[in-house]
């Protein structure tokens, strides 16, 4: 028989990618008592399990700035101190462990929120299962950064899946790390659109020509560590983030696409002739499936006119529309990446955060209430930080002041987080 308890917190966070770490460490340094829910033994999802080669796209968060300028003061020699977007994962996960600490957060990891405690439209937590049992946790504030919204989701909140014209959803990558490499001479394409002519041919062409299906780009970044390049280049499509079958495809079929990719690096990419696979992420990377419906949906148009919301709650958030196409490799046609214009940064409204109908829970991270297209665009990770971080700014007022989410005002969010 399962052993089965009862915990009582004033702010569950649920999930610890970089929303839910930065909902978490935002809410415990404001004076709420936090219970963090990771399925993982790591903190960080993406960033760290994930092994993202770098922080793409910026936000104006200053949870995002301490970031960098914590890990910059982790490098060592030369390097001490000196801010970079490159991230070095392993240094990331301990970074965000002692950080959590710092602030007397309750960490859970290898525990999975399983299901929504509702009553009605009000969602009182989470029940969540791990090897001591299953833990129905209490919260006056839930939030949900489990990046697909598995809780919103079973507490009943509506959403779209993927686009709205069909629900398919972006392809997902297992990311991975090649030694060996010739930094000297190494070509490092960061974009789909990106180019690069070499003897043998263009290398983009060349992948697509010489990498098997539905993989066929080649994406290459700089990493902390000496001869070593973080591979963006596998891809499974057609498949759906919320089903554990599917999850299992994307790993299998990523996972058997990587010795093609070495393959065409050693032959075809400049200082990539001596390459080998180093080590891989333990954490596909998922980059879309549902969109709830919020009080308001960030749309496009809002993006290209760097619109500033009256209750606005993040701010400075630029990328572009990385839409990595649905049906094979490289960019989506509706995706733009170096061409993208809008060079101003935009915000997020609260409202964005806030389920339509349900209580005492907020969105957080890519799940938030947007457009397919919007989505692309601030799903990024620091933007996802900028967040977490209005999200457990909010979650510390409506606990420990005992104030309806619905009834406060953005305004008092932005002073608290200092935006």
């Amino acid at each position: 028989m399962i052993n089965t308890y009862e915990v009582f917190t004033d702010v569950l966070v649920l999930g610890s990618g970089p929303a839910g770490f930065a909902a978490a460490y935002t809410a415990a340094k404001n004076g709420a008592k936090v219970i963090l829910v990771e399925q993982g033994g790591d903190i960080g999802g993406i960033s760290t399990s994930g092994m993202m080669s770098h922080w793409t796209g910026t936000c104006g968060s200053p949870l995002y700035h301490e970031i960098l300028k914590r890990s910059a003061e982790l490098n060592e020699g030369e390097q001490k101190g000196k801010i970079t977007i490159n991230i070095d994962p392993e240094k990331l996960k301990t970074l965000y462990l002692e950080m959590l600490c710092e602030v007397g957060c309750k960490i859970m990891l290898y525990t999975f929120a399983c299901d929504a405690i509702c009553d009605g439209d009000k969602v009182l937590g989470a029940t969540v299962v791990n090897k001591s049992g299953k833990t129905d946790i209490f919260a006056k504030v839930t939030i949900d950064a489990t990046g697909d919204g598995d809780i919103a989701a079973a507490a009943g909140a509506e959403y779209t899946l993927g686009r709205e014209s069909d629900n398919k959803m972006q392809p997902a990558t297992l990311m991975f790390k090649v030694g060996g490499v010739d930094y000297s001479r190494a070509a490092f394409l960061g974009s789909f659109e990106s180019k690069m002519q070499t003897d043998k041919g263009e290398l983009q062409a060349l992948a697509k020509q010489h990498i098997p299906h539905p993989a066929g780009h080649i994406l290459t970044y700089r990493t902390t560590l000496p001869g070593v390049v973080t591979c963006n280049m596998t891809n499974c499509t057609d498949i759906d983030g919320t089903k554990a079958e599917d999850l299992t495809k994307a790993t299998l079929t990523c996972r058997r696409q990587m010795n093609s990719i070495v393959k065409y690096l050693r032959e075809f990419v400049p200082g990539y002739e001596n390459c080998y696979i180093l080590s891989s992420a333990s954490l596909i990377g998922v980059r879309e499936t549902r969109h709830f419906k919020g009080k308001y949906t960030l749309n496009e148009r809002d993006i290209l006119e760097a619109k500033v919301f009256d209750d606005y709650v993040v701010k400075d958030a630029h990328f572009n529309f990385d839409v990595h196409n649905i049906t094979g490799a490289g960019l989506d046609k509706t995706g733009v990446q170096h061409h993208f214009t809008q060079q101003k940064g935009y915000t997020i409204p609260y409202r964005c955060l806030l389920p339509e109908v349900k209580e005492n829970l907020l969105l957080c991270g890519r799940n938030i209430s947007g457009t397919h297209i919007a989505h692309s665009n601030y799903r990024v990770m620091p933007i996802c930080v900028g967040i977490g971080e209005a999200a457990g700014t909010a979650a510390t007022i409506s606990a420990l002041q005992n104030r309806n989410l619905n009834d406060i005002d953005a305004a008092e969010i932005r002073q608290k987080i200092g935006i």
